[in-house]
């Protein structure tokens, strides 16, 4: 008998949490050969630890994972994943914007030999202008980082403990754990959703996260920031060359009036501006390998509940 694990990383969610675990035991949880709920509450500031307790008075295959402070979704996931006594996991957002029929499909994937299993939108129901971010983000990934992105994106996924073991021994920081189960491969397949608006709740997805996001995707996975700032370099220099000769040229010739002073300033600010910015990206990497270098965890754990069966 097959036992799956639900992981839910719990950031600000009070509000939904009772609705989840209700609409999850009224659709898919008696359908489940064996099954656990591991909650991991990611330094929530509102009572969303006391409603995870309620609803593992209620539950006894419910467990309960708190970290010491806010490390951030993937290191939530990461800390229930490492914690999960399941033969197979899947994560589940805990904002009510997918289905909680999605897990026994994706469950069905998995008896069939797959390993990873993809949650992937085919469509959401967001404003134009999240929708053009969100999909000018997973083509930057598809075309510059990991051809194997879906179309739609993801962020729920179906891992087996194999799979799960791979993932626990990277041990990356500030990285990408969607780009993670990308990148270990293994046999994978796909099912396909419709993913809701959110009526419950505010989203704590940020900008800044969003950015940070993009930045660690693509510093972990690929060399184009690399490679770009040597393009860009490349092709000032070869400007710089042209324009000199330009400047020779027009010296042998006798001309030296100072025409072209403004467009010069121009080209030289514009310049030391690239120069700057090809400067912090160089800093990014830096840090990056500081960080990594100190070796500290992706997250520590404040307190557990329910795992004290655990093999």
């Amino acid at each position: 008998m097959s036992k799956l694990s639900i992981v839910v990383p719990v950031y600000w969610n009070s509000d939904t949490l009772m609705l989840l675990y209700e609409d999850m035991k009224e659709k898919i949880l008696h359908k489940l050969e064996d099954y656990e709920i591991v909650f991991v509450d990611d330094g929530s500031g509102d009572n969303s630890w006391e409603i995870m307790n309620r609803i593992r008075e209620m539950d006894q295959k419910v467990k309960l994972v708190k970290l010491s402070r806010n490390f951030g979704e993937h290191a939530a996931i990461l800390a229930g994943l490492s914690n999960c006594t399941g033969d197979c996991a899947v994560t589940k957002q805990a904002d009510l914007q997918e289905d909680s029929e999605l897990i026994l499909e994706m469950y069905e994937k998995w008896k069939e030999g797959n390993k990873v299993v993809l949650a992937v939108r085919s469509d959401r129901d967001e404003g134009a202008v999240q929708k053009f971010f969100a999909n000018l983000y997973y083509t930057l990934m598809r075309k510059l980082v990991i051809k194997d992105m879906p179309k739609g994106g993801f962020d729920c996924y179906l891992l087996d403990r194999q799979v799960i073991q791979v993932l626990l021994m990277l041990d990356e920081k500030n990285s990408a754990l969607t780009l993670q189960v990308l990148w270990v491969g293994f046999q994978s397949d796909k099912v396909y959703f419709h993913r809701k608006a959110r009526e419950i709740g505010e989203s704590r997805w940020t900008l800044s996260k969003k950015v940070k996001l993009v930045m660690d995707s693509m510093m972990s996975f690929s060399y184009f920031p690399v490679r770009f700032m040597s393009g860009l370099g490349v092709s000032f220099a070869v400007i710089a060359v042209i324009w000199a000769i330009v400047l020779v040229i027009e010296r042998l010739r006798g001309i030296e009036d100072v025409a072209g002073w403004t467009s010069m300033m121009v080209l030289m600010l514009f310049g030391f501006g690239v120069i700057m910015v090809m400067l912090g990206l160089l800093g990014e990497y830096i840090w990056r390998a500081l960080d990594a270098s100190r070796n500290r965890p992706p997250f520590l754990v404040d307190e557990t509940k329910g795992f004290e069966d655990k093999n």
